[in-house]
C-alpha cells in the first residue's frame, strides 16, 4: 500500500473539508470478519475535481458517491477515486472488514483463561482505512456518530457516550471534531468500574479475568486521573473537551497507551496480576497523566502533519512528570525519569539513525512512524526543561495555553506553538531552536579543576564539547554538586553558554571527592566526570542523598558503557557496592534488570557487554548484590520485590530456584505470585532446570493470556536443539501469532544460551526475520526485529547487518530497527577492544 506523502496530504486538504461521519460497525460476525458502513460528508473547493478516500476493505459491497454507484475495483493499493466532485459531497461505503492480530486497525483477542473475545481500535498511524473509509491525514478532522452492533454479552466503549438501544445498537454520542487516527471501539465482555470527578464521567474497563486487579487497583488508577485533571484545569485554564473520560486497558498492545479523546486504550499489563513494585505503579500512573495531557495537546489542538508530532510526544512527556511531582504522592516521578527515560534516549542518540528533535523529514506518514522513539520522547521533554528554564516557567505556560485556545479543535504546527512562547516570554527563540531542536547530537558536559598544593581548587571550568559531526550553541543550565562520603558539600545553578565556563564558586574550596554536573539531571548531555571522580563513583554513588543526583550518574555512567569510555566489569563493581545502598525503587529496578531496550541495565551488561567466559561471573555478581539487599528487606519493604525479581533472573542457584518453584521459602509478599512464579520458571528453563513438559504443568495451573506468555518464552529460553528449532519456527511462520506471541517467543530465544546451540539462527536472523513484513504490521513488527536480534554478538553478526541492510527490499520498520539494533552492537564489540580485561572480585 503506498503511504500518503505531504505532498497529497496539501493537495487533498486544499480541496476537501469534511463535515462529518456517520460510521456503523457490526462486529457480531464472527471472529475473523466485522461489517462497516461509513457515510462521509465533505465540500469540495473546486466543483468537478477528483479526490481519493482511503479504504482498506477484505470485500466491498456497495459504494455511491451523491447518489451513483462507483465500481469496487476501481481501489487500487487502498484509494477508492472520486470522481467529479460536487460542490458538498455523500460517499455511502459498506464493506467488510477483517480483524487484526498485530495491535494495529481493529485487533480481536482470546483471553484462554475463559475464551472471552476482546476488540479494540487502534488506528494510529495509517490504519483507519482498515476500519471505515476515510481521509486519512491528521488535518482534515471531523465528528464523528459512531453505532456498533455486538454480541449481547457485550459492551462497547468509544470516543462519544456510548448507550444502547432497545433493538441491541449501541449508539456514541456526536464527538468533537477528531482526527482519523484517534477513532476507537472497544467492545468485549468488559469489567467495570466507574466514578465520577468534577462533572466529568470516569470509566475503568478490563478483561473479566482481569476484574480483581481492576477492582483492587481502581481507587489508584481513579485518584491519580481525578488529581490530574484538577491539575490540568488549573494549569491551561480550559476544561477538558470531550465528554466522558474512559480508560480501558486491553490486551496485547504495541505501545504503552494512546490518547484516543475520551476513550484512552493502555496495555493491560497496568493491571498487576500480583505484587508490583512502586516504580510500576509509577510508571502506570505516569502513562495516566501523559495521556491524560494529549487531550489538550494533540487532541484539542492535532499536529497539522507527522513531522511536528514529536511535540505532542515531548509535551505530554514533560507534562506527565510535571503533574506527577506537582499533583499526587508521586514526587519522585523525574527520578524515574531519568533512570529509565533518559536511558532509551540516549540510546536513540547514539544510533545512525538519530536525527533532530524537531524538523525531521517526514514525506510520508510511514517514515514519520520511525521517528517515534527516544528522541521525540525523552530528549524532546529534556528541551521543554531546559526552554522553560530558558525563558521561566510563567511565560511557558502562557503560551501554551494561548496556543491551545487560539487553535482548539482544529491543528496546529511547532511554529505556531514556538510562535505563542515567544509572544509570552518577549524572547526570540531562533537561536535557541536551532541548537537544541534542529540539530542532531548531544554536548557533552565536563568539568576540569585544579588543585593547588593544599588541596584547595585554585581553578574551575565546566567544558562543552558539541558533538564534531552536529556542532552548535546550546545553552545548558543544570546544578553542579560536590559530595564526600554522605555529605553534599556544595549545590548551585550553573548557566553554560560558551564552550568553556568558569565556577568562582569553587576557588578556594577543598575539592570534594566526587564533582557532578547536571545534578539536577535538568539538561540533556553526555556527562564527563573527571578521573577523581570517575575512580570514586563505584565506591561513593550510594551514599549520595539525592535520588536524582544518583539517578542521573547511574545512567550516565551505563551511557558511557555504551560509548566504550567506562569498563563494565567497573560498572557491575558499583552495582555489587552501591546498588544494594539504593533506596528509590525505580532506580533499583532500572539500574539492575534495565528497560526498554535489549542489553541494558546491570543484567544486560553482564550478558552481552561481558565476553563469553565472564558472562556467569558477571550474573553472580548481580545476584550476590540481590541476595545481600533482599536478606535486609523485612516484607513491607518497597525494595523487596526488585531486589527478588533481580535475585531470580541472574541466580544459577538450582537450589534455591528447586524451592522457588515448588513455592517454598519464598518471602511472604510473593507467596502465590503468579508473575513471578514465571519469572523462576523462565531462569529455571534457561539454565535447562525444567523441561517442555514442565513448562506446560505450570501452564496449566495458569492458563491466563500472561501464562501463556510467559510459558512461550521459558520454552523458547530452553537450552535444547529440538524447543530452539521449535521456537524458531514459531517466530518465522505465518502460523497466526499474536505480536505478542512473536515477542515473547523472540524474547525467550536469546537468553543465555549456549552460543554453539543458536550460532545457526545468528545467521538465520538476518533472512528469515525481514520476511515477517508480508504478514506482520509495521509497529509490531519493529518491535519483534529488536527483540530477535541475537545477543550472540560477534564481528560475524555485525557484518551479516551489514550486508542486510546494503538490501533495497527491507521495509522501513526493519530498517530502522535493524539500523537501531547494529548500532547496539556494535558498542558491544567497541567496549570489548576498549576493555578487555578480565572481572574483578565483586566488592
Amino acid at each position: 500500500m503506498p503511504s500518503l506523502t505531504r505532498i497529497e496530504s496539501t493537495d487533498r486538504f486544499d480541496l476537501i473539508d469534511v463535515t462529518s461521519y456517520e460510521v456503523d460497525l457490526d462486529l457480531d460476525q464472527g471472529d475473523q470478519l466485522f461489517g462497516s458502513v461509513t457515510t462521509v460528508r465533505f465540500a469540495a473547493a473546486r466543483p468537478g475535481a477528483a479526490s481519493w478516500i482511503d479504504l482498506r476493505a477484505k470485500e466491498i459491497h456497495e459504494l455511491t458517491l451523491n447518489g451513483a454507484a462507483l465500481d469496487p475495483a476501481s481501489v487500487v493499493e487502498g484509494r477508492l477515486p472520486l470522481p467529479h466532485l460536487a460542490a458538498d459531497n455523500v460517499l455511502h461505503v459498506r464493506a467488510t472488514m477483517s480483524y487484526r492480530r498485530d495491535g494495529q486497525g481493529f485487533h480481536r483477542s482470546i483471553d484462554p483463561a475463559d475464551g472471552r473475545h476482546y476488540v479494540y481500535g487502534h488506528l494510529f498511524l495509517d490504519a483507519a482505512p482498515t476500519v471505515y473509509a476515510c481521509f486519512d491525514q491528521p488535518d482534515l478532522k471531523a465528528p464523528y456518530t459512531v453505532s456498533v452492533r455486538a454480541p449481547e454479552d457485550w459492551i462497547v466503549i468509544g470516543n462519544g457516550a456510548a448507550t444502547r438501544g432497545p433493538d441491541g445498537i449501541w449508539r456514541l454520542a456526536t464527538t468533537a471534531p477528531l482526527a482519523t487516527y484517534f477513532v476507537t471501539v472497544c467492545a468485549g465482555p468488559y469489567a467495570s468500574v466507574y466514578a465520577e470527578h468534577d462533572g466529568i464521567a470516569l470509566g475503568i474497563h478490563g478483561r473479566q479475568s482481569l476484574r480483581a486487579a481492576l477492582e483492587g487497583q481502581g481507587d489508584q488508577i481513579l485518584e491519580i486521573t481525578r488529581r490530574s485533571f484538577d491539575y490540568y484545569h488549573g494549569l491551561f485554564g480550559i476544561r477538558y473537551p470531550f465528554g466522558e473520560y474512559h480508560q480501558v486497558f486491553v490486551p496485547e498492545f504495541n505501545a504503552g497507551a494512546m490518547e484516543n479523546p475520551g476513550c484512552v486504550t493502555f496495555r493491560d499489563q497496568f493491571l498487576f496480576r500480583g505484587a508490583a513494585t512502586r516504580a510500576e505503579v509509577l510508571t502506570r500512573a505516569n502513562t495516566i497523566a501523559h495521556e491524560m495531557a494529549h487531550m489538550w495537546f494533540g487532541d484539542l489542538v492535532t499536529m497539522k502533519w507527522w513531522d511536528d508530532l514529536w511535540l505532542n510526544e515531548s509535551f505530554a512527556e514533560y507534562m506527565a512528570s510535571r503533574t506527577l511531582v506537582a499533583a499526587t504522592e508521586f514526587t519522585d516521578a523525574w527520578v524515574q525519569s531519568g533512570s529509565t527515560r533518559k536511558a532509551w534516549g540516549y540510546a536513540a542518540e547514539r544510533s545512525p539513525s538519530a536525527h533532530p528533535v524537531a524538523g525531521s523529514p517526514a514525506p510520508d506518514a510511514e517514515s514519520a512512524l520511525h521517528n517515534f522513539d527516544g528522541i521525540s520522547y525523552a530528549k524532546g521533554s529534556s528541551a521543554l526543561r531546559q526552554l522553560i528554564a530558558y525563558v521561566g516557567d510563567e511565560s511557558f505556560v502562557a503560551g501554551v495555553s494561548a496556543y491551545l485556545r487560539e487553535l482548539a479543535y482544529g491543528n496546529g504546527t511547532f511554529a505556531e506553538f514556538l510562535a505563542a512562547v515567544e509572544r509570552a516570554s518577549g524572547r526570540d527563540l531562533g537561536e535557541w531552536t536551532r541548537g537544541w531542536l534542529l540539530t542532531t547530537g548531544r554536548d557533552r558536559i565536563g568539568v576540569e579543576l585544579t588543585e593547588a598544593a593544599d588541596g584547595m581548587i585554585a581553578a574551575a571550568e565546566v567544558v562543552r564539547t558539541p558533538p564534531v559531526d552536529h556542532p552548535a550553541d546550546r545553552p545548558h543550565i543544570f546544578e553542579l554538586a560536590g559530595f564526600d562520603g554522605g555529605s553534599e558539600t556544595f549545590r548551585f545553578p550553573v548557566r553554560v553558554v560558551e564552550e568553556r565556563t568558569a565556577l568562582p564558586e569553587l576557588v578556594g574550596r577543598r575539592r570534594p571527592a566526587l564533582v557532578v554536573p547536571n545534578a539536577d539531571d535538568l539538561t540533556w548531555a553526555a556527562v564527563a566526570f573527571d578521573p577523581r571522580t570517575a575512580a570514586g563513583l563505584a565506591d561513593g554513588l550510594g551514599l549520595i542523598g539525592d535520588a536524582n543526583t544518583r539517578a542521573m550518574v547511574w545512567t550516565a555512567l551505563e551511557d558511557a558503557v555504551d560509548r566504550a569510555e567506562f569498563d563494565p566489569r567497573e560498572f557491575l563493581r558499583a552495582v555489587a557496592v552501591s546498588w544494594p545502598l539504593e533506596t528509590n525503587v525505580s532506580v533499583l529496578s532500572r539500574v539492575s534488570l534495565g528497560s526498554l531496550l535489549p542489553g541494558t541495565g546491570a543484567f544486560g551488561i553482564a550478558e552481552r557487554y561481558l565476553p563469553l567466559a565472564e558472562r556467569e561471573a558477571g550474573l553472580a555478581a548481580i545476584a550476590g548484590a540481590a541476595t545481600g539487599l533482599l536478606a535486609e528487606c523485612a516484607d513491607d519493604d518497597s525494595r523487596l520485590l526488585p531486589a527478588a525479581k533481580a535475585l531470580v533472573a541472574t541466580t544459577a542457584d538450582p537450589d534455591l530456584l528447586g524451592r522457588w518453584l515448588n513455592g517454598e521459602g519464598l518471602p511472604t509478599p510473593l507467596v502465590g505470585d503468579a508473575d513471578f512464579h514465571w519469572a523462576v520458571v523462565l531462569r529455571a528453563a534457561t539454565l535447562g532446570l525444567v523441561d517442555a513438559s514442565g513448562i506446560q504443568a505450570f501452564l496449566d495451573a495458569d492458563d491466563t493470556l500472561t501464562g501463556k506468555l510467559a510459558a512461550l518464552t521459558a520454552r523458547a529460553a530452553l537450552p535444547d536443539a529440538r524447543d530452539k528449532a521449535w521456537a524458531w519456527r514459531e517466530i518465522v511462520t505465518d502460523s497466526g501469532r499474536s505480536n505478542y506471541e512473536l515477542n515473547a517467543l523472540a524474547h525467550g530465544f536469546w537468553l543465555c544460551p549456549p552460543v554453539d546451540l543458536v550460532q545457526e539462527y545468528a545467521e538465520r536472523y538476518f533472512v528469515d526475520i525481514p520476511l515477517l513484513s508480508s504478514w506482520v504490521g509495521e509497529d509490531a513488527l519493529a518491535r519483534v526485529v529488536t527483540f530477535a536480534f541475537p545477543s550472540v554478538i560477534d564481528d560475524a553478526v555485525v557484518a551479516a547487518a551489514a550486508a542486510t541492510l546494503d538490501r533495497t527490499d527491507l521495509t522501513p520498520a526493519v530498517r530502522r530497527s535493524l539500523v537501531d539494533a547494529d548500532a547496539l552492537a556494535r558498542e558491544v564489540l567497541a567496549s570489548r577492544a576498549a576493555f578487555p580485561g578480565t572481572l574483578p572480585a565483586a566488592g
